[in-house]
Order: structure tokens, then C-alpha cells, then sequence
């Protein structure tokens, strides 16, 4: 016999994914949550949530996430990797945080898996050339030894002979869990396949289709049948069982998941691009703002919360940043949305004119230093132009939780509105706000952030003078800061870069001099200290490093002013010291 671990087998049937519902299965001694997606994605996951091993199977499926009943934690469709933990709400839990998941196909009514299941689920000709119709399923207290053999002797009655017990059985081997038997009697014949589950070395479950599907008239009666005649063959399967010695469990092994929360992307490598997509749209959604969907030429692609952005490696040579508008749950693949800048120095001028439908792009695995928050009675969305790609993947996270949000959207006129597919599915949530002087803009950001309440949030992104603006606006307003989350598209200051320092590595106990014209960044990479970095102009915080020690000369705009006074963190792609050395935690 095979390994069972290598071979495909049936867990679940396709009537047992009804609409937000999680179907708890189990395949040789382990557990799992099968679910169907709202994109009709069928998932087939470890059976547990990462932090305290309650099952998902018990929680609740929107149709985009799983959510375990205990702690709230949330697992994203396809991928299974974490997008939310309420006891962190500030933060985005860290890739590591992703369940086990298991390949799975539907065919002929069944939902196939597999431990590390070979190729693709066994092909039955004879339900190939039929119209599959799928029986009630049986679970057994028996191996699948015992029960393969006990169907070698089933018996039953071909459709349209159903009152008879006479019919002639022919049995068909079809592999090492699976056999058809036909039923042949006056005039009538019948085929059924049976595929048995190996639940655990003393439980099965038995997976039955007919190869045609009777007539609508006869369909409960024949499933009547079947039922009846299987629950016998379960009774004899059960007491040849119990002659036999108690087999040893199956056990499963469960691989232990790092469950870090750190908001800092992983430190592997440099700016690196390990994940290849491809253009599998590009279409115009607004006025000199080109969209794209990316899809996976491989592995799916990696889980990511609202906010989050990836860095897209363009055929020149450049490196830009871009958020991802997919709502939570939609991960076949990732949308971005691109400005074409009137001074661009090659970065959207490369992706408006030059990469087309069907190319394919090297990215980053994504990136979330603009995270949010979950648990505020109201939150405040304000974007300004582009600026709107984070916020829609933000307010698709709200709506389907039934969250109080606003989302006020500035741009200059109707058709500089982008992702309107989106914006429509929102509703009285979205507020446009068009052609505004920056005075207006001013006074409508004033009338936006009135009235401050407990637990509120805002988050605000867009050109560096409405950031600024809406930034003095909400802390006039009472606003507390870290009540106010912000995204730059880029830094607008003038970096001075003509001072030099000493650097320690704590952790490493090593000193490093920092010439002037060179960053803090350069001389960690030119010393073999891999660190990350997407923007490295001050503006989206991925190269974030501790100071143990040292005064700062803060020059991003990434930081908020009280964690610039706090005094304990640099930019190390633009910052540099006013003290003569710097202490860093790395």
C-alpha cells in the first residue's frame, strides 16, 4: 500500500461548504477547518488557532477571514496568515504568523486533500463519463482496511429496480482507498464509487457517488437507499472491528509557528524583491492613474492587513512603493494604483508607458507600517488624491465588521476620482470633496475634526501640505497623538547630510564611523548588517532602528513629534546625530 500521507483523499463533500460556514474534518489523526471563501476559494487548514490551539472550526467565517471564537485573532483567505490581533490593535502582526494550510480540489462533489499529497486527486474515468451524483456520507468506527473489505461484499440495487434484492455486484479496484461496485438487474445497472477516509487508524469515513445522477423523482429515494444499506455495511464493519486489538492512534505533527508581533518587516535581506507576479490587468480608474493587478507566478502570494504596501522593482531599475487596495480576504492576487507624476524621474512614467498586460514583476513581500487599528467606536479616513489607495483597503476591513468609519476623499475634480468599482460598494460612507483652494481644504479638514471623542481614530494620506494641515487641524482639535496615524507619498526635506558620527552596534559591539554625504543605512549594508528598507527618503518607516543612546537629527517625516521628543528611535535611511556617537539596539 501507498503512504497514505502522499495520496490524495477525500475530507469533505461539496454540500458541506454551505455560505460562512467552517466544516470540521480530520485525515489521518489530524484536525481540520474546511471553509469556502466569498471568491469560492476552498480552504483546508490546521485545525487551531496559533495562540491558544482553540478550534477554528468553532469560530466564525465572513467569507474573506476565519475569526477564532476565543481572542478575535483573524486568518486570511487562501493563505491563512494572520491579519489581526485585538490585544495589539496598533499593530500588523508579522508574516511569521500564518497557519498550516493544505492543498485542496473539488472534483465529482468531493473536496480533495492530503497531507503532502503526489500530483493531482485520482481521475475516475467512469465518473468522467458520467454525471456525478454524490451520496450521504458515513463515518465509521473501523479502519480502512476493515471497511475496504466489507465493501468488497456491499450490495445494493441499481436505480429503477430499488424494491428488488437481487442484483448481480461486480467490484472495480481503483486504487488504495477506493473501489466502484455495479449493481446489474433487470434491465438496470448501476455504478457507485466508494473512496474511504482514513480518519485515524480506527475511524473512517465513507465517501460514496453514484457515476449518473437520477432523475430528479427518484433522487431522495435512491439517497434513502444507499443510507440504508450503508448504515448496514457500517454495523458489520464496527463489530469486525471490535475483534480485532485496538490499533495505535495517528498522530499528527504540529509544527510550532513563531508567534513574534513585531510591526518591523523581517530583516533578511536588503530592499529585496523575492516574490515574481504578473500583470493580469492594467486598466485606466482615473485620470492619469493607471491601476494594476498582480497575480502569483508561483506560491500564492503572502498575507497582508489594510495599509500595507509593496515595493515594485521596475524593468529600469527603480524601486517604488505602492498600497495595496484589496479589501481583507481578496488575496488572489494584489491592486495597486499608480500616479503618473508631472516630474516623474522614471518610476509611474515606467509603469503607465512601458509595462503592460502579461509582463511580469519582481516585488517585495508586503510591508505595513501604516496599520489599522480595529477596535475605534468611530474612525476618520482623509486621503488626498492617491492618497485614497490605502484608505480603501482600510474601509473594506471596517464595513463587513460593522464598524463607524468616514472616508473624506480631496482631489481636484470627478475624474481625477480613482477605483470607483470600489468607492460604489461604500455607499454614504465616502464623501467627495472637489476642486478645493487650500484654504477650503483647510476649513473642511477643520469642520472634518471637530469634535474628538474617546476611542476615535484618524488616519490621513496624501500631498505633504494637506498632511500637514490635517495634522495642526487635529491636534488644535484635541486630537491626541497617537490618535492620528499618517502616510507620506514622499519626504519634501531638505536633508543635511553634511555631518559625521560614531555609531555603536549594542547587540553586535560594534563602532562604525559615519562619514558626512553618507547615511547611517549605507555604512550598516557596506559592514554586513542586513537591514530593511523600502522608501529610503524618511517617509514610510522601514528602516526604523532603537537608539539606546545619542541625540537625534530627525529628518523623515515618518515619526510623529512625540516619538521625535521621546528621543529613542532614528530613520537611518536620512537621520543622523547631533551628538558625536549614537548607541543603536542592533
Amino acid at each position: 500500500m501507498s503512504d497514505p500521507r502522499s495520496l490524495w483523499h477525500p475530507v469533505a463533500t461539496s454540500i458541506d461548504l454551505p455560505q460562512h460556514h467552517i466544516f470540521h474534518g480530520q485525515l489521518l489523526g489530524r484536525e481540520v477547518a474546511v471553509w469556502r471563501a466569498d471568491d469560492d476559494f476552498v480552504n483546508v487548514w490546521e485545525n487551531r488557532c496559533l495562540h491558544r490551539g482553540v478550534r477554528l472550526s468553532i469560530g466564525t467565517n465572513d467569507g474573506n477571514e476565519l475569526t477564532c471564537r476565543y481572542h478575535g485573532w483573524r486568518y486570511a483567505n487562501r493563505s491563512a496568515g494572520c491579519t489581526y490581533i485585538p490585544a495589539h490593535p496598533a499593530d500588523a502582526p508579522a508574516r511569521t504568523i500564518c497557519n498550516r494550510t493544505f492543498p485542496a480540489v473539488e472534483r465529482y462533489g468531493l473536496v480533495w486533500s492530503g497531507e503532502d499529497p503526489v500530483g493531482e486527486p485520482p481521475l475516475v474515468p467512469m465518473l468522467d463519463d458520467g454525471t456525478p451524483f454524490t451520496l450521504r456520507s458515513l463515518p465509521v468506527n473501523a479502519s480502512a482496511e476493515i471497511v475496504l473489505a466489507q465493501l468488497r461484499d456491499h450490495r445494493f440495487q441499481p436505480v429503477g429496480a430499488l424494491d428488488g434484492d437481487h442484483a448481480a455486484m461486480a467490484v472495480t479496484e481503483l486504487g488504495d482507498f477506493a473501489l466502484a461496485l455495479t449493481a446489474t438487474g433487470a434491465n438496470y445497472h448501476s455504478t457507485a464509487v466508494f473512496f474511504v477516509q482514513p480518519v485515524d487508524s480506527d475511524r473512517s469515513v465513507i465517501r460514496a457517488v453514484l457515476t449518473d445522477t437520477p432523475a430528479d423523482s427518484e433522487q431522495i429515494a435512491v439517497l434513502r437507499h444507499h443510507a440504508t444499506r450503508l448504515g448496514q455495511l457500517v454495523a458489520l464493519a464496527e463489530t469486525a472491528a471490535t475483534d480485532q486489538p485496538a490499533p495505535e492512534p495517528m498522530v499528527a505533527t504540529i509544527d510550532q509557528v513563531s508567534l513574534a508581533l513585531s510591526v518591523m518587516p523581517e530583516r533578511e535581506t536588503n530592499r529585496s524583491a523575492p516574490l515574481r507576479v504578473q500583470v493580469a490587468r492594467k486598466w485606466e480608474t482615473a485620470h492619469d492613474i493607471m491601476a494594476f493587478e498582480l497575480v502569483s507566478t508561483g506560491n500564492p502570494l503572502p498575507t497582508f492587513q489594510p495599509g500595507a504596501h509593496i515595493d515594485v522593482h521596475l524593468p529600469n531599475g527603480l524601486v517604488r512603493q505602492y498600497s495595496i487596495t484589496n479589501g481583507p480576504g481578496d488575496t488572489a492576487c494584489y491592486r495597486i494604483g499608480v500616479k503618473l507624476e508631472a516630474e516623474s524621474t522614471g518610476g509611474s512614467q515606467a509603469l503607465h508607458d512601458t509595462v503592460n498586460e502579461g509582463d511580469v514583476l519582481a516585488i517585495s513581500e508586503p510591508r505595513n507600517n501604516f496599520p489599522l487599528r480595529r477596535d475605534a467606536l468611530r474612525t476618520v479616513f482623509i486621503a488626498g488624491g492617491i492618497g485614497v489607495t490605502p484608505m480603501l483597503a482600510m474601509t473594506q476591513a471596517l464595513q463587513p465588521m460593522g464598524l463607524a468609519f468616514e472616508l473624506h476623499y480631496f482631489a481636484q475634480a470627478e475624474e481625477h476620482l480613482a477605483f470607483d468599482e470600489i468607492r460604489s460598494t461604500l455607499g454614504d460612507y465616502v464623501t467627495v470633496h472637489l476642486g478645493l483652494s487650500p484654504g477650503e481644504t483647510s476649513a473642511e479638514l477643520t469642520r472634518v475634526l471637530q469634535g474628538y471623542d474617546h476611542a476615535n481614530q484618524a488616519y490621513i494620506c496624501g500631498p505633504g501640505p494637506m498632511l500637514e494641515a490635517a495634522r495642526t487641524i487635529a491636534a488644535e482639535a484635541g486630537w491626541p497623538d497617537q490618535a492620528v496615524h499618517f502616510e507620506y507619498f514622499k519626504n519634501t526635506t531638505e536633508i543635511d547630510d553634511s555631518s559625521s558620527f560614531e555609531i555603536a552596534l549594542a547587540r553586535s559591539a560594534v563602532t562604525l564611523q559615519v562619514p558626512s554625504g553618507t547615511t547611517i543605512l549605507e555604512v550598516l549594508r557596506d559592514h554586513g548588517v542586513a537591514m530593511p528598507s523600502s522608501c529610503e527618503q524618511g517617509a514610510c518607516g522601514t528602516c526604523v532602528v532603537p537608539v539606546i543612546e545619542g541625540d537625534i537629527d530627525h529628518q523623515d517625516v515618518h515619526l510623529k513629534q512625540t516619538e521625535r521628543d521621546a528621543g529613542d528611535q532614528i530613520m537611518t535611511c536620512v537621520s543622523r546625530a547631533t551628538s558625536d556617537r549614537l548607541v543603536l539596539d542592533i
